[in-house]
């Protein structure tokens, strides 16, 4: 089961076009709506997250993290409900709001229609991820998240959101300190062929749909480092 939804996100396929050597299709889809539903897919992953960072040195819970947003574009079975227009982006679909730690590991996301301004999105997510990591303290993020929103983290959350600006004077690309952690993992999404365009009706199965690929690419970490020791 694990490695048939393994080959469904990585590859981007239909769930009908299940190759046979995998079980049925609607069998496995069962698998995954039943670890959707009972948050069993973001348990898993949690864990995995833990023994990737100690096994890298660092403390199991996070004390500092980056918050981002990516916007993609929706296929045709996504509702009118959950999907917009960005703007800024000229996007008409999905936007990822996520939360991640210093490493680059998915702390938390939250999935919603393309026109839901960031810092709307981030009261939330920000208020799921203080809940969860209680020593976790400061968040960075970009200009998108100024004003109100600063006071409120630190007022009602006691989090210190710092804002990382971009200079006028730069041309070009630049690499920009700690935002550059949360676009090497939206790079790590855009690898998986089932996360380049938004192809779930509910938002609870696109947010599943990212706990994935994250799963994936910590249990090779750890593989890795396992066998490095051996």
């Amino acid at each position: 089961m694990l490695d048939a939804i393994r080959y469904l996100v990585g590859n981007g396929i239909k769930w009908r076009a299940m190759p046979v050597d995998f079980p049925p299709w609607d069998r496995v889809y069962a698998f995954f709506r039943r670890w959707r539903d009972h948050a069993l897919v973001k348990e898993f992953h949690d864990r995995l997250r833990a023994q990737v960072r100690t096994t890298l040195g660092r403390d199991a819970e996070p004390s500092a993290g980056v918050i981002d947003s990516q916007s993609v574009k929706a296929d045709a079975v996504v509702g009118s409900d959950s999907r917009g227009f960005d703007d800024g982006k000229l996007i008409n679909g999905r936007k990822r709001h996520v939360v991640v730690d210093t490493l680059g590991l998915l702390l938390a996301v939250m999935v919603t229609a393309a026109d839901t301004g960031d810092r709307t999105a981030a009261q939330v997510l920000l208020q799921q991820v203080a809940d969860a990591h209680h020593l976790l303290a400061l968040v960075w993020a970009d200009g998108g998240y100024t004003g109100s929103l600063i006071e409120y983290c630190l007022t009602a959350l006691a989090l210190v959101l710092a804002i990382v600006k971009r200079s006028d004077d730069m041309r070009g690309f630049v690499v920009l300190p700690k935002r550059w952690i949360v676009e090497r993992f939206f790079a790590h999404l855009m690898r998986t062929r089932r996360l380049v365009r938004d192809f779930e009706r509910r938002t609870t199965s696109a947010e599943a749909m990212i706990y994935w690929p994250m799963t994936l690419l910590m249990t090779r970490r750890l593989a890795r480092s396992r066998l490095q020791r051996a």
